[in-house]
């Protein structure tokens, strides 16, 4: 049996939610670019939990707008699909089922942009969502009157102008534009783009007024591990149990959050908020970007290479460790926490940790290190730079679990072979991929200094760094220090006890 309205009635199984048939009625109230599992397990999850609770009352047009892949999971599903939330929650474990209704139709920009630009005119429009990677939010000199424009920002202009000449312009008519891409300021740099492709397009003086004083481009935040499809067996297993199969079917951790920079008017618009905590609007979401970017994706960081190094291949795999456990508790909460560059409580820095550290322990999630070494300098330099400079600023002291993070790094990132412009480095007899594009300079760097140099080079770089670490008291010799005992007794004596060993004089 698939997954469809017309099955709903059939479902038996007891450990999933099943919709009513009301939600199927609601009109639709969002447009949303980006079909793919993000989208699906956080934004699209909150609106259907909202309209299961009666609060927003709107569903989903999904526009299509890449070539590859096809709607027809969707189409043949009626646009549901399972949503199985699995993960730790106050040391709690959460396993959840839902069959998601959010979604309304799916149309391919390439072949239905007639029917997307219908969708202007309907009145109960209000939102428009997207994620089109870091990528689709790009300047492209754009001709919004193709069938479809080329770029995101294109379409999404042509649906404005569109929308503006429906309702002459009317300043109620206006939408709430809320981009989901992982960069920052992503709506006020949509906004701006929007803005100049307006006018490379010779559009009117009138309607550039209307976009900018009747649409809301917000600033946003998201965050949740949507890994996707489980593998064949899990899902053979959660289909057997539910009774259908679902070509659609996700899996997401408990954790979740969409942070949304906004007043009471997109307030009152995005009403779906009221139904989960995890949903935020506020005028400055700068915390949730700070907490986010240091304590989750910075003890990413300073982590991934030491736990690579020492044998683990994934993030929970490491958690399962008691030192290399207590190494991330300790640099998260002690050290990373104390380095925020950004006004922040003791008590949202604890809080906060203590949900990352349950999402790292979730055994239903495979987030491999490898993966998260990928552009390994460029993460250093933007996620930890500035909690080591603040570290250093505020206590007067050295991170000495950042600094051993930092001479992990300095390892991971020594090239031993070059095959085809790509970068290798080896340990412990096994070769591994160095996704960086720094690598061909630590390649040269490796091959002509001794560690000790090697660090202080690094370190003293203002052209990589934007300053020179080196002159931060006490951190060089740290790292000198970390990175002999990396080199000489290896990651586990440095990990032993959650201490950090000293090099042998």
């Amino acid at each position: 049996m698939i997954l469809s309205r017309f099955n709903l009635k059939n479902i038996q199984s007891q450990d999933i939610t099943i919709p009513g048939e009301p939600v199927f009625e609601l009109p639709e109230k969002v447009l949303q670019f980006g079909t793919g599992v993000l989208l699906r397990g956080l934004p699209d999850y909150f609106i259907d939990k909202a309209n299961r609770a009666g609060i927003f009352n709107g569903r989903i047009v999904v526009v299509k707008s890449t070539a590859s892949g096809d709607s027809a999971a969707f189409d043949k599903q009626d646009g549901l699909y399972t949503l199985c939330i699995r993960g730790l929650e106050d040391g709690r474990t959460i396993e959840e089922n839902i069959i998601n209704t959010s979604i309304s139709r799916v149309l391919s920009a390439n072949n239905e942009w007639s029917e997307v630009l219908k969708c202007a005119h309907d009145p109960n429009m209000q939102v428009i969502i997207s994620n089109t990677t870091e990528v689709g939010i790009q300047l492209v000199n754009d001709d919004i009157r193709r069938h479809p424009p080329v770029s995101y920002p294109g379409k999404l202009l042509a649906f404005l102008l569109e929308r503006y000449k429906a309702f002459a312009g009317s300043h109620q008519s206006g939408m709430v534009i809320v981009p989901t891409e992982l960069i920052p300021d992503n709506g006020k740099k949509l906004e701006s783009i929007v803005l100049e492709l307006a006018h490379l397009n010779g559009l009117e003086d009138n309607f550039i007024q209307w976009l900018e004083n009747s649409n809301y481009f917000c600033n946003s935040l998201v965050d949740r591990i949507v890994p996707g499809k489980p593998d064949a067996a899990t899902k053979q297993q959660l289909e057997n149990s539910f009774g259908y199969t679902d070509d659609l079917l996700c899996m997401s951790e408990v954790y979740r959050l969409w942070a949304i920079e906004g007043n009471e008017r997109v307030k009152a618009v995005l009403s779906f908020a009221q139904a989960d905590a995890g949903m935020v609007i506020a005028p400055d979401i700068n915390l949730f970007r700070e907490l986010k970017l240091r304590m989750l994706n910075g003890t990413h960081t300073l982590s991934c290479g030491l736990a690579y190094l020492a044998g683990f291949s994934t993030v929970k795999l490491a958690m399962d460790d008691a030192d290399m456990s207590n190494f991330i508790a300790q640099l998260m909460l002690q050290e990373i926490a104390l380095g925020i560059p950004y006004p922040v409580k003791s008590d949202d820095t604890a809080t906060f940790g203590a949900k990352v550290l349950d999402r790292f322990r979730n055994p239903n999630i495979e987030h491999h290190w490898i993966s998260i070494t990928m552009q390994y300098t460029s993460k250093m330099k933007m996620r930890a730079l500035p909690v080591i400079m603040k570290y250093v600023e505020r206590l007067g002291a050295v991170p000495e679990h950042i600094s051993l993070g930092f001479a992990a790094y300095l390892l991971f990132t020594r090239p031993l072979s070059r095959k085809q412009d790509k970068y290798y480095g080896e340990w412990r007899g096994q070769e591994y991929p160095i996704q960086d594009d720094f690598a061909g300079y630590f390649f040269s760097k490796w091959d002509k200094l001794s560690p000790s140099e090697l660090v202080h080079e690094v370190l003293s770089d203002t052209t990589l760094w934007g300053e020179d670490l080196s002159l931060l008291p006490g951190f060089e010799q740290a790292v000198k220090e970390k990175l002999a005992v990396l080199l000489e007794q290896g990651p586990s004596v440095a990990l032993q006890n959650g201490k950090i060993a000293k090099a042998m004089a």
